[in-house]
């Protein structure tokens, strides 16, 4: 079992991408990738469930190879090394904190994106999302966080 954490503030002229799905938004998420929070915390969390570490030490913000990359790549190669390592994503459950752009008309997307990448079913993975009661940087609108839980299973 990982868990996973990523936020990552909004900023004009970016592309909005969760879960591997371009949300149609004003803004995107700042990042040396594009930033993507969702499949973010899903990495950190299969890496942290073999303690292999985190996505900073895979793929390190100053690599020009991961520069405006699509994160959902990246997801692909954290799952390469998972099966490397006797394993396969058993479930994902994750959770975006946004207080705009509504993200529940893109859940079904989003898990069959990510499902596909994972190689399981859809049904093996959780979106949610949830508000930040215009609280703090995410509840203003000036970022997007995600939590990720995800278990694995010996192959």
């Amino acid at each position: 079992v990982g868990i996973g954490y990523d936020i990552h503030k909004l900023a004009e002229g970016r592309k909005l991408m969760l879960g591997g799905v371009r949300i149609p938004f004003k803004m995107g998420l700042k990042g040396h990738s594009d930033a993507d929070v969702m499949v973010h915390a899903i990495c950190d969390a299969m890496l942290g469930a073999l303690s292999l570490g985190d996505i900073g030490t895979h793929f390190p913000n100053d690599d020009p190879a991961y520069k405006d990359a699509e994160s959902a790549r990246i997801l692909d190669k954290v799952n390469s090394l998972v099966r490397e390592n006797g394993y396969s994503v058993n479930n994902a459950d994750c959770v975006v904190v946004a207080e705009e752009p509504k993200i529940s008309p893109f859940f079904i997307e989003m898990k069959k994106t990510l499902s596909s990448i994972l190689g399981i079913d859809p049904s093996q993975v959780g979106v949610k999302a949830t508000t930040h009661e215009r609280i703090g940087p995410i509840g203003n609108v000036e970022a997007i966080a995600s939590y990720a839980v995800v278990t694995l299973k010996k192959v």
